[in-house]
């Protein structure tokens, strides 16, 4: 079986339980192959990362596996502004969220509700230089574990969904986005949108951040913020000291 998000926001749980661990988001249009039924809860995997967890089954579309397979293979179209509205049947306002996945909406077999959208949108890859541009949109959103919006956003969240938004695919957690790219021996090889990786004294890959110019990096902790970065890690001058212990910097683009 597949489904579709058709709700703003889906929560998606490491456990069939209302109080289990938020562990990532589905946001508008993600679509998902379902693995597991149990009583009203669905385990599934994401299209876009296959993260795995489990979402109420009342808060999805079912969908063909045909319909899967179109969706899958067509370019992804995304809302480009922090909240956009598409509309429905009815004319009612449902509000979206920066990243919402509008492809669906071409396809009348799937777009049953006969949702439309004005608002901003973005597809294809963008240049590098693009992606600060897109980071900057989240300046100050609020950190919430497994979250994937301005209204609430991890630290691989947010890098996830600034390289998406962007036309380029990262991995959910910051231990699996450190597999991709090329790393680098020094800062000073670094460009702005390479991502900067941090661990804990077990040496796990824990955080992540964005590099901008200058030895600056944007990440969420707390909130989306900016704070200097040196060979050392994260230097906080709120508080005056560093924060974060850098592990590895990886060239992804």
């Amino acid at each position: 079986m597949y489904g579709i998000c058709n709700l703003a926001i889906v929560p998606l749980r490491i456990e069939p339980n209302d109080k289990s661990e938020l562990v990532s988001q589905l946001l508008f249009g993600d679509h998902f192959e379902i693995l597991e039924k149990y009583k009203q809860w669905f385990k599934i995997k994401i299209n876009y990362d296959d993260y795995e967890g489990w979402i109420d089954n009342k808060q999805c579309q079912i969908i063909s596996e045909s319909e899967f397979d179109e969706l899958s293979k067509n370019a992804s179209i995304l809302s480009a502004d922090l909240i956009e509205f598409v509309t429905n049947a009815e004319n009612l306002l449902i509000p979206i969220p920066l990243g919402s996945s509008l492809t669906f909406l071409n396809i009348d077999s799937i777009n049953k509700s006969n949702f439309e959208f004005e608002g901003l949108k973005v597809t294809g890859c963008k240049p590098k230089s693009d992606l600060l541009k897109t980071a900057f949109l989240y300046l100050n959103a609020p950190y919430l574990w497994g979250g994937k919006t301005p209204f609430g956003i991890d630290c691989s969240g947010f890098t996830q969904m600034v390289y998406k938004l962007n036309g380029y695919k990262l991995n959910r957690d910051a231990s699996q986005q450190a597999g991709q790219g090329e790393a680098l021996s020094f800062i000073e090889e670094s460009e702005p949108g390479d991502l900067a990786f941090f661990d804990n004294e077990e040496g796990k890959i824990i955080h992540v951040g964005i590099i901008m110019n200058d030895n600056y990096i944007i990440h969420a902790s707390g909130k989306v913020r900016i704070d200097r970065l040196d060979h050392l890690g994260i230097f906080n001058a709120e508080i005056n000291k560093h924060t974060h212990k850098l592990r590895v910097i990886k060239k992804i683009i």
